[in-house]
């Protein structure tokens, strides 16, 4: 039997919506990295996990990309996903 397939809504605390989907996917969790560059220029890298524990374990990549790409800063940032049927 297929999957019931559902959107996936993630909301940031800066307001932002992402909207996944339809998937059949047991995604519970959104992540977002936003990368402050040289000349005050961003970069914005996302992503959705099965666990929390998952979502979480990107903190420690998003870490090792600041040192290797030179990130001046960075934001980490994991939000549960609300699911709605298809």
């Amino acid at each position: 039997m297929a999957k019931r397939k559902q959107y996936l809504t993630a909301t940031l605390p800066d307001g932002t919506v992402k909207t996944i989907g339809p998937t059949g996917m047991p995604f519970t969790h959104y992540w977002r990295i936003v990368a402050v560059l040289e000349g005050d220029k961003t970069e914005v890298f996302w992503g959705h996990a099965k666990s929390l524990a998952e979502a979480k374990g990107k903190r420690a990549a998003a870490a090792d990309a600041a040192k290797m790409r030179g990130w001046r800063s960075y934001a980490f940032e994991v939000v549960e996903v609300v699911a709605t049927p298809a």
